[in-house]
């Protein structure tokens, strides 16, 4: 089935998906095999020889995956970390530089300033909603890749994709896009001018809290060439049954953002001007300096919101705490609703750095529960932590 002209829904549904040819089963096989019979020496079965190499549970997923973000080829990782480090094994080399924004993922910002500075690379952070301060810092002839997260994680900054782009382009850097919290649902970041998209697939993508894993959707081949043969070189592939459960995923990615972005703008709205909350980081808000520009760019304001509390670090500890649906726990994107205090949990690396996380905010991950349910918690919460 041929599904380029066809919708996001219908695509993520059909997308690499074509029926079982022997049996006619609508949801193809997991192909749990880690190698391929071959027909004589190197006579290999439409090219499949090693699972490392390419197994076609997992090539589903990636044409799947390039159809949803409007790429020319996708790869998928074992996790988000090891589809962001293969794709800058591909193109840093000693003596590179990288520009992200100071607010991204813990995790983004380790990766580049514990694994990859030792190796000669140089990293500068910069507020990317700042254009003139990118600007400053995307040197020409010395940047290599502008590295940008919106909307970001945990304070929910929405910066300019196509601006960033022209910005990066102009400096002759490759422009990335971490799209994890928006997803191919809200957001296209190729279409907006970027080169790569980078997935944390675990969160949005995969949906259900089940399955490990991370992509790289790219629109030019020489760049899909180089990170196809770190995928192979290197290795860190998704496994078929991690492949299989993300496929499993996509398919209800749509209505799931839907339902995750009307609940979070519920709470967010319930928050705002609460006494016990200084402030909510919502990009749903017409108070959120980047409302407007998420409304063009975006077609909803996802489901991830964070607050910061107004009498302070015991607070905010005891509100994440308190909360009986929202479960503590790290990661987001799944259809059950969790709750972290990034400071100690997912922001804990960069503690002592330029983005280290104000120890009055805690983050929500809204899950599709029953909104009035999620209402009744956060407010259960509230009180719970101010007694």
């Amino acid at each position: 089935m041929s599904t380029s002209d066809h919708g996001f829904s219908t695509r993520a549904i059909h997308a690499g998906q074509e029926p079982d040819s022997r049996t006619g089963a609508v949801v193809p096989p997991i192909y749990q095999s880690s190698t391929f019979v071959q027909d004589g020496i190197g006579g290999f079965r439409d090219g499949y020889e090693y699972a490392r190499s390419a197994n076609p549970t997992r090539d589903s997923l990636q044409e799947l995956l390039a159809s949803l973000e409007g790429g020319t080829a996708a790869f998928s990782f074992a996790s988000g970390l090891a589809a962001e480090d293969a794709l800058l094994r591909s193109v840093l080399r000693p003596g590179s530089r990288v520009v992200m924004g100071n607010d991204v993922y813990g995790g983004t910002h380790r990766l580049v300033n514990r694994v990859w500075t030792p190796w000669g690379v140089t990293l500068e952070t910069v507020e990317m909603t700042d254009l003139d301060a990118v600007r400053a810092a995307v040197r020409p002839g010395e940047t290599d890749v502008l590295w940008v997260e919106t909307p970001s994680n945990p304070l929910m900054k929405v910066s300019d994709v196509t601006a960033l782009a022209e910005i990066g382009h102009a400096a002759g850097a490759l422009v990335v896009v971490d799209n994890t919290f928006a997803s191919p649902a809200l957001q296209q970041p190729l279409a907006l001018g970027a080169d790569v998209v980078v997935h944390s697939t675990t969160k949005y993508i995969g949906g259900h809290s089940d399955v490990v894993g991370g992509a790289v959707v790219v629109r030019d081949d020489e760049l899909a060439e180089k990170i196809g043969f770190v995928q192979f070189g290197a290795g860190a592939v998704s496994a078929p049954m991690e492949a299989w459960l993300t496929v499993r995923g996509i398919k209800t990615l749509a209505v799931r953002v839907e339902r995750h972005s009307s609940n979070a703008l519920a709470i967010a709205r319930e928050l705002e001007g609460h006494p016990a909350i200084e402030r909510v980081f919502y990009p749903g808000l017409e108070s959120h300096p980047g409302h407007e520009l998420a409304a063009r760019q975006m077609s909803a304001f996802g489901g991830m919101l964070s607050v910061s509390l107004t009498a302070g670090a015991a607070t905010a500890r005891r509100f994440a705490e308190s909360t009986e649906i929202f479960q503590l726990a790290e990661s987001l994107g799944g259809v059950e609703s969790l709750i972290g205090y990034p400071t100690e949990m997912t922001h804990a690396s960069v503690r002592g750095t330029e983005l280290e996380v104000p120890d009055t905010v805690v983050r929500l991950s809204v899950g599709i529960e029953d909104v009035a349910d999620l209402l009744a918690d956060v407010r259960q919460a509230l009180d719970r932590a101010q007694a």
